[in-house]
């Protein structure tokens, strides 16, 4: 499977695209490799594999309550690395089996499913997941309160003393450097300065004792997995997956901007820059972000 893996990921790099693209087209082979193997698929080239390992695979995948537009984007990638394969029947998105129709992931807009979660679920499943994992705890609670993606969260312990030290000097935001979308930095707006210094104190106590890290795994991709293992289990799932924290962020960080005199339109575009999108999207997260219920 060693084998697989490796050819997957080279395959991976040949199908081209930006540096992200191409980032998590390596992150979602890995993970295809790894869960055949689990499933008992014993292939060592993708010119093996066949209609139905995949079929195994998104089943698999649609298990775990994973988003369906996630495992479209899963199949784009598994597409294209067919594609560069040769393997172009296979490849084909109106496959008879293989297109997102046939498995089950159709019909999904990019708008989603989640909104934004409310507090009192909130703190119910951090306490949950502060009896599982605190390094995952102080992690969810840091995506919470400053909007942070899924890598971004995990590698958020890279960063805990340069944003420490921008709050001691009451700056009200911090730069979020690693794990964000196409490795741009963005800076952050902070809605809550002492509990965002509490979450990051709490978290560079924890770090010295685990290595520092908040999630001790060898690999940045095992570590994604532990976090989203753990939150999943204790209730971050559905509308409500891990998704929804940055979600509620957006909400509060608009009316933070509002309230500070901003127009509605100008308020969306600083969200939607806080969140790591372009000034021009202000629109997309009011829309789609911002949703409540």
């Amino acid at each position: 499977m060693a084998k697989l893996n490796k050819n997957l990921k080279t395959l991976a790099k040949q199908a081209g695209g930006s540096f992200k693209t191409v980032s998590d087209r390596m992150k979602i082979a890995d993970r295809f490799a790894e869960r055949l193997l689990k499933l008992n698929v014993q292939v060592r080239d993708i010119k093996n594999i066949k209609t139905g390992h995949i079929e195994l695979y998104m089943k698999s995948r649609l298990s775990e309550e994973i988003s369906k537009r996630t495992l479209q984007n899963e199949m784009s990638a598994i597409r294209a690395l067919l594609r560069v394969a040769g393997k172009t029947f296979m490849a084909n998105p109106a496959h008879e089996k293989l297109s997102n129709q046939a498995l089950g992931i159709s019909a999904t807009s990019r708008d989603g499913t989640k909104v934004a979660i409310p507090e009192t679920y909130f703190q119910q499943v951090l306490t949950s997941v502060e009896q599982k994992d605190k390094g995952v705890a102080y992690a969810m609670r840091l995506s919470r309160l400053l909007g942070l993606r899924t890598e971004e969260t995990v590698q958020s312990a890279k960063s805990l003393r340069t944003w420490q030290k921008a709050l001691i000097n009451n700056e009200g935001k911090v730069r979020v450097v690693f794990g964000t979308k196409g490795g741009r930095p963005r800076d952050t707006t902070v809605l809550d300065r002492e509990a965002t210094l509490a979450a990051i104190n709490d978290g560079l106590r924890y770090l010295k004792e685990n290595n520092g890290k908040l999630i001790d795994k060898p690999s940045l991709h095992t570590a994604i997995e532990r976090y989203r293992n753990v939150v999943r289990e204790s209730g971050l799932t559905g509308k409500y997956a891990p998704h929804s924290l940055r979600y509620a962020y957006s909400v509060d960080v608009l009316n933070f901007h509002i309230r500070n005199g901003f127009s509605k339109q100008e308020a969306e575009a600083l969200a939607s820059m806080d969140l790591g999108h372009g000034d021009g999207r202000g629109h997309y997260v009011a829309r789609v972000y911002n949703k409540v219920e």
